[in-house]
């Protein structure tokens, strides 16, 4: 069995507002033709389909011609929502499109319903996992406790059950959208770590012969059995050292992967950080070969230079972030409230903010867990009320 994992679209997503629409469509022909070439007997679709719940009408149009296009090749595809995605949009008309061999995945109750596709060494079931809220789907698994690690589990354990239950030799394999501990996140995954989203061991995944994440933007094996296919596309200057796969996998007779190929996706444009005084980035021969790159900038000038943006985009047109770090004037001026924020979580920001209030001393264990309930209790309420818009 031959599929290709993806995830991580972000379809109608920008990147620092350059409109990534066609270099998304361009991802999609790219899909669609190494799904001919590759003869693949599945496409794998691990999440975060689009960039929001409401996408706009062009990322929908787009999504529209993917699945067409997919449908006619008659290979089947096997889609789940992400947290990124509305399940319930991104799921109306299921039932209807699965006919057209796109199975839709986006009804955590029916995570243990497998799409059951065949070769010539029989049966692999392919199960679905939506992106879990743990508060809004703790009763649904009778979960333990509300924590993506519990929800996540008892989800496991039904799909475990479910297996177990079928003809001997059934391969197995379960498309999820979860941050994996061991996994390496970047900036461009909001509401992952930021969004108070725990890790999960990649344990949980015993028991099956191959689990395709989605959720971090970087290609990655988490161990021979549990990998990140990543995002298609470069969506934040983090991203600059990323290279933007699908995975290619092959199961064997057993279940054991005969083959794992990273599979190279467009790159619309390469992406450069660069760091000095604004005369040697003007300047240096050395960064030549950035001058058709998108480009973040950061001055280490005493003094700020005048006009440093458009003197900028004379040699780097294509610039599209600018900061100021002073070297030698940290004590001075400090970092900027960007760069004291990047990188840092919610939890993280309001245990300083408790900090700087008391004018000294870290917040401790009681106020963290009110913040931590805060927190958790917006980011549930955001997701009920999409769930019941």
């Amino acid at each position: 069995m031959k599929f290709l994992h993806t995830s991580d679209w972000h379809l109608g997503r920008s990147f620092h507002r350059v409109n990534l629409l066609g270099a998304q469509a361009a991802f999609v022909d790219h899909l669609v033709e190494t799904v001919r070439e590759h003869e693949v007997d599945a496409v794998l679709v691990a999440g975060d389909v689009y960039d929001r719940a409401v996408p706009p009408l062009p990322a929908v149009e787009l999504y529209d011609r993917a699945l067409h296009r997919l449908a006619e090749l008659g290979v089947p595809t096997v889609m789940i929502s992400g947290n990124h995605d509305s399940a319930r949009r991104l799921g109306v008309g299921a039932g209807l499109i699965d006919r057209a061999g796109i199975h839709l995945r986006t009804d955590p109750a029916g995570c243990a319903d497998p799409v059951v596709l065949a070769d010539v060494h029989g049966d692999v079931a392919f199960y679905g996992l939506p992106y879990l809220e743990p508060a809004l789907v703790k009763d649904e698994f009778a979960a333990q406790k509300v924590s993506h690690e519990a929800v996540l589990g008892a989800a496991m354990d039904r799909i475990r059950a479910d297996l177990a239950g079928r003809a001997p030799g059934t391969r197995s394999v379960v498309l999820a959208h979860a941050f994996v501990t061991g996994g390496q996140a970047s900036d461009s995954e909001r509401d992952i770590s930021v969004g108070g989203v725990e890790a999960v061991p990649a344990s949980v995944f015993d028991g099956v012969d191959y689990a395709a994440l989605g959720h971090l933007h970087g290609c990655q094996t988490i161990n021979e059995r549990v990998r990140y296919s990543g995002s298609p596309l470069a969506y934040s200057f983090s991203e600059v050292d990323h290279r933007k796969t699908m995975w290619l996998v092959e199961l064997g007779a057993e279940g054991e992967i005969t083959r794992a190929e990273r599979i190279d996706t467009p790159v619309p444009r390469a992406l450069a950080r660069l760091r000095g005084p604004l005369e040697t980035l003007l300047e240096e021969p050395a960064y030549a070969v950035h001058e058709d790159a998108w480009v973040e900038a950061t001055l280490t000038d005493p003094v700020r230079p005048d006009d440093p943006m458009a003197r900028l985009v004379t040699r780097f047109p294509h610039t599209l972030s600018l900061a100021f770090d002073p070297e030698g004037r940290e004590e001075e001026t400090g970092t900027s409230y960007a760069q004291r924020l990047r990188g840092r979580s919610d939890q993280e920001i309001a245990e300083d903010f408790v900090a700087h209030v008391r004018g000294g001393g870290h917040a401790d264990e009681a106020e963290r867990a009110v913040l931590r309930s805060a927190f958790d209790d917006v980011r549930t309420d955001d997701s009920r009320q999409e769930t019941h818009r």
